[in-house]
């Protein structure tokens, strides 16, 4: 069956230019004439309110343009739209708050880059610095910080469903089991960030906004809403080429709305490119969920009802399309398993965190890691096999379509089949022999596996399930999911599409390039497929973009119609021409041509254009073959009922994974030894590229599962903001899997084709946990996990250490943390011209790296104004340290505080003179504490920073003294020069 549904086994058209260094995307692209770039000034603070701010110096250098504020958006457009109705505004720009390190607060538009890095140095912010609510069940508390005071609370949405009888389920079962998970920040981080480029035409009031965005989809109206203008006076269009997605850069949005607004203030273009550390900081992870889950079993282990508990932290604002990633997988719930009783309880809260938004596989991970976890724990309560368990549950071949309990079809499979064919082609009593073998040598191996189900082809209806049915009838239906597809013939008979999908690597060109051809009996290469789209021209609708696995299964479909479409016309007229009948007509190799006479053809060209050049020639009644626009939509995309029901996604996956991993017990690393993965994505079509999207979805869930966190410091300082702390893994940590198809095709999608992009993005990190808790199970029991399982997780779980909390850096010690050190350096000085020296402002401006000027406000008060960079950031500070317990020539006590672009810190040290020799030891120690920007570039980075100023610092002052001590050897010179810390 999968052999014949691969019948694409064409190379990708997309890869000569991309191999070759002829993509373009957003970088490549060119710039109107008098293009200004932005640069934007973020908060380094969590929560805080802006007391004031000083933009006259950053507006008077030279090559600045202009310096946009939060006010300055707001007399020109409005906030973006809150996900659910909430008394908030969400602004693309702070205006009176922060609520996230990395809020936009200021936009400087200069000619070039590099000015305007320079003038954001020069902008001066004031804070009153608020404590953060950072994680989301304290942030529900009474007394939690509260982001929005217009709100009350930090609540933003709570809802409650019930589907059959949960209650007599649970009343009557043999044993209630229970888990409760926190599944973990994490983003698909790729590796072109967001790109902006903006025009305003204050002649008929309208912008053009060229971004690498995945839509435009539903957000398109969002952005146009925002700026104050009707739809076609938005027009929107993509790059051809992008440098990845994963869903992440459907959060380019606010930034489209943000520079739209500053080309109209500036009456110029304006072009931003996200950095690195921009990306990481402050574009949309995927959200973090606290799930408690039980199940109502029978003593043989099965399920009868599932109550969930969610709690959804969505970051600082809930900004549109959120809360997708809660409900996208409302009607899939119980997975694949056959569950008739379900209560949940959803609730949605705001965090000092980045705005969320879609990460590949939205909403799936967060779900099976709960669901997944606890058919594990069922079947370790039990004392079953946990495969037995699985196989008890599945929803069997015979229930399809399957109506799940909350609402969904599940339109075909046979998950039984599929998961015997795993265990038999991927030998599983292989597997088990091998963990026999490694637990009788004492070492810590383990098994996991996962059943899942994959929806594709979201209902643009899920949303309002978050909406009671008082609210969604007042705000009128919402369901379907259009796809556009456009297929044009010009004169010489050539072809050209127009796809809807935006693609982003997964080689929608190659295949969309092949249905084509196979219909119409031509090479893929005689198919030229545009997969940019342009919303002033092109076909498109508010399900339009790059989501939700759709293409195979919906734009592809829509691409097949419209080729059928003219294939019929194109067919009518070549019978004409051959005077044979419509159905002995045949399209191959070029030609177009009677079944039984194949030398009666005639070139496809000719027929082809017959309607450019004699139209009068075309049979009566057919409809010119010019052009042939497809749109489509699944009837089966209902709005969602009165009692909550919600089919959320056309058609429906299944995967089957199992695992085998072994634990270090010295390094406490994870390394999986054996990965399997089972998929039924209906017809397949390309099957090169299903197996690339499969590694690529497996690739991104091993990090998920083993390397990658988001984490905030306590102050809600972002901690992660390099791929240094931030470690994504690399083709040396990503091993390779088996992968196996068998096919049910859909009988809902026109080519039978479900989707397969997420499928591992979902299966794989619990997968790879019920591994790790397999492999710890026999000397530690069942036990709860977090994602990711770090070395340093595994060794808590195997020590009596407790963890950091999740999404979180360990507690500071109440006197600081962050940065600290200690050292000793020699200067050819006496102790008290080292400390005159250090007293004088003028003299401390030429020492201090970086330095523009000191002042001397009081004997014991000093304030600076310093330049630093650390790692990848660069910028201004402002400092203020005061001096105390002074004992002169010999000691003092410096306290210090310091706030600027990079963000803030304060710290305190001593500083001791000691008379040697002529000279004079300088000792001293320090501890510091920092947030923001800074912050974000981890540790190494800092600590090195700090070592190298010290250093410089030390060397300077042993010149103005009287010159460096003699030189000692190579060692004592390195220790001298990076400040001798120990």
């Amino acid at each position: 069956m999968v052999e014949e549904a691969s019948q694409l086994a064409m190379l990708r058209v997309e890869d000569a230019p991309l191999l070759t260094g002829r993509g373009r995307f957003f970088d490549d692209l060119p710039a109107p004439r008098g293009t200004l770039e932005a640069a934007i000034l973020r908060s380094p603070h969590a929560h805080a309110r802006i007391t004031s701010m000083r933009c006259d110096a950053a507006r008077a250098l030279k090559g600045v343009h202009a310096v946009i504020t939060g006010e300055d958006y707001a007399r020109v457009a409005s906030p973006l739209m809150v996900g659910v109705k909430l008394p908030i505004q969400c602004w693309p720009i702070a205006r009176d708050k922060v609520r996230y390190t990395g809020e936009p607060i200021a936009v400087v538009l200069a000619e070039d880059r590099y000015i305007a890095e320079d003038a954001l140095d020069l902008i001066e912010v004031d804070f009153d610095v608020l404590a953060p609510a950072l994680d989301p069940l304290v942030a529900l508390n009474d007394d939690a910080p509260v982001l929005h005071e217009e709100m009350g609370g930090n609540l933003g949405s709570e809802r409650s469903f019930t589907y059959g009888d949960p209650e007599a389920a649970f009343a009557a079962a043999d044993q209630v089991v229970e888990v409760s998970v926190r599944y973990p920040r994490n983003s698909c981080t790729p590796i072109e960030t967001y790109g902006v480029l903006t025009e305003w035409n204050p002649h008929d009031q309208s912008y053009e906004v060229t971004a690498n965005f995945q839509g435009p989809f539903s957000i398109h109206p969002v952005i146009a809403r925002a700026l104050n203008v009707p739809g076609n006076r938005l027009r929107l269009k993509t790059p051809e080429d992008s440098g990845g997605s994963f869903g992440v850069k459907q959060g380019v949005f606010p930034y489209i709305a943000l520079l739209g607004a500053c080309a109209r203030l500036a009456d110029r273009p304006v072009r931003w490119v996200e950095d690195r550390l921009e990306h990481l900081t402050a574009s949309v992870s995927a959200t973090n969920r606290a799930i408690t889950l039980r199940a109502a079993v029978t003593a043989t282990g099965r399920v009868t009802a599932l109550d969930f508990d969610q709690v959804e932290d969505v970051g600082a604002y809930l900004r549109a399309p959120e809360p997708a990633t809660l409900y996208r997988m409302h009607g899939n719930l119980c997975g694949a398993y056959d569950i008739a009783n379900l209560s949940v309880r959803n609730r949605i809260v705001m965090t000092n965190k980045t705005p969320t938004g879609l990460n590949r596989g939205f909403g799936g991970p967060q779900l099976y890691f709960a669901l997944e976890r606890l058919m594990q724990r069922i079947a370790g309560t039990l004392g079953l096999d946990p495969l037995e368990v699985i196989r008890t549950n599945l929803i069997a071949a015979e229930a399809f379509p399957y109506r799940t309990a909350s609402g969904a079809t599940y339109d075909s499979g046979d998950y039984a089949q599929a998961l015997e064919r795993a265990l038999t082609e991927g030998d599983y009593e292989a597997l088990l022999a091998r963990r026999d073998t490694a637990r009788a040598e004492g070492r810590l191996y383990g098994i996991g596996l996962t059943a899942a189900v994959e929806p594709s082809v979201s209902n643009m209806g899920y949303l309002s399930t978050a909406l009671t049915p008082a609210e969604r009838a007042k705000a009128g239906p919402k369901n379907g999911a259009q796809s556009c597809a456009t297929i044009a013939i010009d004169p010489v008979g050539s072809i050209t599409v127009q796809i809807d999908s935006v693609p982003q690597g997964q080689g929608h060109k190659t295949v969309a390039a092949g249905i084509v051809a196979e219909r119409f009996g031509l090479n893929a290469g005689d198919v030229r497929v545009v997969a940019a789209i342009d919303t002033s021209k092109d076909a498109w609708s508010i399900a339009a973009g790059n989501y939700s696995s759709r293409f195979a299964a919906a734009s592809a479909g829509a691409v097949s119609i419209a080729a059928d479409r003219l294939r019929q016309r194109i067919a009518r007229i070549a019978a004409a021409q051959l005077n044979v009948t419509i159905d002995d007509i045949r399209f191959a190799d070029g030609k177009v041509f009677s079944i039984h006479n194949p030398d009666a053809a005639v070139s496809f060209s000719r027929v082809a254009s017959a309607a450019h050049w004699a139209p009068a020639t075309l049979p009566e009644g057919i409809a010119s073959p010019v052009r042939e626009t497809a749109i489509w939509t699944a009837p089966e995309l209902a709005a969602p009922t009165e009692d909550d029901r919600i089919n959320s996604s056309l058609c429906h996956a299944f995967i089957f994974d199992f695992c085998g991993i072994e634990i270090d017990p010295v390094t406490c690393q994870v390394r999986i030894d054996r990965y399997v993965t089972m998929h039924d994505c209906g017809t397949i079509l390309h099957q090169g590229m299903v197996d690339g999207q499969i590694r690529g979805a497996f690739a991104q869930a091993v990090g998920a599962a083993l390397f990658e966190e988001y984490a905030y410091d306590e102050d809600g300082a972002f901690l992660a903001g390099t791929l240094a702390d931030y470690p994504v893994p690399t083709i040396h940590e990503i091993p390779d899997l088996q992968i196996l198809h068998t096919c049910s095709p859909s009988p809902l999608t026109p080519l039978g084709a479900k989707g397969v992009g997420e499928g591992n993005c979902m299966s794989t990190p619990v997968c790879i946990a019920n591994a790790v808790a397999d492999a710890l199970a026999p000397a530690h029991g069942p036990l709860d996990l977090t994602l990711p399982l770090s070395p340093t997780r595994i060794a808590a779980l195997l020590s009596a250490e407790p963890p950091a909390p999740a999404g979180q850096a360990s507690p500071r010690k109440p006197d600081g943390k962050g940065l600290s050190g200690q050292g000793q350096a020699r200067v050819s000085a006496t102790p008290q011209e080292i400390w005159d020296l250090l007293m004088d402002a003028d003299q401390l401006a030429a020492l201090i790296p970086g330095a523009h000027g000191v002042k001397q406000l009081s004997p014991t008060r000093f304030i600076a104004d310093v330049t630093l960079g650390v790692g990848p950031v660069k910028g201004r500070y402002r400092v203020d340290v005061g001096l105390s317990d002074l004992n002169e020539p010999h000691s003092a006590v410096l306290t210090g505080k310091a706030n600027g672009a990079l963000g803030s810190g304060s710290g305190t040290g001593t500083v001791t003179l000691v008379e040697d020799d002529g000279g004079t030891v300088i000792s001293y120690s320090y501890e510091a504490a920092v947030g923001g920007k800074v912050a974000a570039v981890g540790g190494r980075l800092l600590d090195g920073a700090a070592k190298i100023v010290i250093g410089q610092f030390f060397t300077a002052l042993g010149r103005k003294a009287g010159g460096d001590v003699p030189r000692r050897g190579l060692l004592a010179r390195l220790r001298a020069r990076w400040g001798a810390s120990s």
